[in-house]
């Protein structure tokens, strides 16, 4: 690798020859100047990678040089310099975009620290990441060796995430590829724990099982209501872990934050999975309890997930909490309706809990498949990530967060489901009613690879509805799509790459419950 070259530019420059050449043993190249105007000329001339910038020079002073380096070189990184302490000039300095800021005397030791910070960061970085990982990946290994509980799970895929959001500042594709792999490998052993446990989680109280859907609001808001505390519970459809985590750095100023974690029930789904959040219910006990509602229409969001307000008070009032009036609730579909929400939020806060569906992600997810232009702009979970902040950092949904921060509120903040990037199709036969999902499907007689799917052959066992008698239910493991005989071809490569979700994988089950208290 070629050296740095670094500017340095004081009118005392001759007494910093020790830092110089302490620079120049650790591989960088120093050129001086001992004065602004002869710096803005070399940095004309030659390119640099650093400035060192004395505030206090004859002539032309720091700050002001400081502002014409900006001019010509946007992106060239200055570090001050200076004997003056004062708040006033710092704040000057700051806001004219320095790197960093040193006060004299400074020793070699200081600016080799402030240098390496800025021109090795990302080498240093990748050094440690790549170092760290291989240890965990080993971690890891001997984890899925043993017998993995449903919180080694949660702590398996809550480091994949981590690492997985770290690597976008790398850029480390040899990496990637490895985290890539070892995510398959996870959800290989993940879709057989499942298999082997589910059942037994569905017919387990609540106590002697890992955290479920219908368990969020007993578990997290009730507690909150029944102390006379207001709450907020926001859930933003189709969010996986890793977005949450790329999100998560809005919420630094305006909140403390404190994480838990659940599983999706099966399939992860919005009629089945958000329903259960709501009513605190599985899908079997719901449609016995309110036949008439999950009769209503097919598998979306405009037909079985339409009183789900309904359903969280009728939950809380089992629990036995009395509201002096029902939750107030908004679902935000597209940017007008959370412009509304934010306008009168006030309004929707005179209840004691309001409950705010946001529904991007979940489009994004959909809209990727269909739109080409879309899969160019996100065409793997990185750049899915970043599309999800981009929206969140300009959407009223931020806003309206960054409002309820004011507010003396409780919130929490999760998601239904997660999605996952489907790369491989498996074969499935079935009548013509049965359902027509990607990632499950429940009919009569359903036939797919074992190897790629788990069978629920009586529904209740799982949980599931059976408002038609002899269906049973097969779901989709690790990244398969279920695609038909007919024009096989056709939607195998339709599908192919696509993000979806009602199937078993960690990316899909496990969920972040994130709780919000105002700063």
């Amino acid at each position: 690798m070629s050296k740095s070259r670094i500017l340095w530019v004081d009118d005392e420059v001759e007494f910093l020859q020790p830092h110089i050449l302490f620079l120049q043993e650790k591989g960088y190249e120093v050129e001086t100047a001992t004065n602004a105007e002869d710096g803005l000329q070399m940095i004309d001339q030659s390119p640099f990678d650093l400035v060192l910038l004395d505030e206090t020079m004859p002539g032309l002073d720091g700050l002001t040089a400081l502002g014409e380096i900006k001019k010509k070189k946007p992106g060239l990184p200055v570090i001050m310099i200076t004997k003056n302490e004062a708040e006033s000039l710092m704040e000057d300095a700051i806001g004219a975009q320095i790197n960093d800021y040193l006060t004299k005397p400074v020793n070699p030791s200081q600016i080799l620290l402030a240098a390496k910070k800025i021109l090795e960061a990302r080498n240093i970085s990748q050094k440690k990441l790549t170092r760290d990982y291989t240890q965990e990946l080993n971690k890891i290994n001997v984890q899925l060796m043993g017998n993995v509980s449903p919180n080694d799970w949660i702590d398996i895929f809550r480091k994949l995430c981590t690492w997985d959001v770290e690597l976008d500042s790398v850029q480390d594709r040899d990496l990637r590829e490895i985290l890539y792999d070892q995510r398959r490998e996870c959800n290989v052993e993940f879709g057989k724990y499942v298999e082997r446990y589910y059942q037994s989680w569905v017919a387990d109280p609540p106590e002697e099982r890992p955290t479920l859907s219908s368990d969020i609001v007993k578990q997290y808001i009730y507690p909150e209501l029944s102390k006379g505390k207001k709450v907020v519970m926001i859930i933003i459809d189709c969010m996986r872990l890793d977005q949450w985590l790329t999100l998560e750095r809005f919420f630094y100023p305006y909140f403390n934050i404190k994480k838990d974690y659940y599983f999706s029930i099966l399939p992860t789904a919005t009629p089945f999975s958000r329903n259960a959040i709501f009513s605190g219910l599985f899908p079997s006990e719901l449609e016995r309890r309110y036949p008439e509602m999950w009769a209503q229409g097919e598998d979306d969001d405009h037909s079985r997930n339409r009183h789900e307000n309904e359903l969280l008070f009728d939950q809380l009032r089992l629990l036995g909490l009395k509201l002096p009036q029902e939750p107030k609730y908004s679902k935000i579909i597209n940017a007008n309706e959370g412009r509304q929400l934010e306008k009168n939020l006030d309004a929707y806060l005179d209840s004691p809990m309001l409950s705010i569906v946001v529904n991007f992600v979940d489009i994004l997810a959909h809209s990727r498949s269909d739109l080409p232009i879309l899969k160019q702009i996100a065409p793997d979970e990185a750049s899915y990530r970043s599309l999800t902040a981009s929206w969140f950092e300009h959407s009223s949904i931020y806003n309206i967060f960054q409002k309820l921060a004011e507010k003396d509120v409780t919130i929490f903040v999760t998601s239904d489901h997660g999605s996952i990037r489907c790369m491989r199709g498996t074969k499935v036969l079935g009548d013509r009613e049965t359902s027509t999902n990607l990632r499950y499907k429940y009919g009569r007689n359903l036939k797919a690879d074992n190897k790629h799917a788990y069978f629920i052959q009586n529904p209740l066992d799982g949980g599931l509805p059976r408002s038609k008698f002899n269906i049973n239910y097969i779901i989709a493991k690790e990244d398969y799509y279920f695609v038909y005989p007919t024009n096989y071809n056709k939607y195998l490569s339709y599908y192919r790459d696509s993000f979806q979700h009602g199937g078993i994988s960690l990316e899909e089950m496990v969920l972040p419950i994130v709780r919000l208290d105002p700063k």
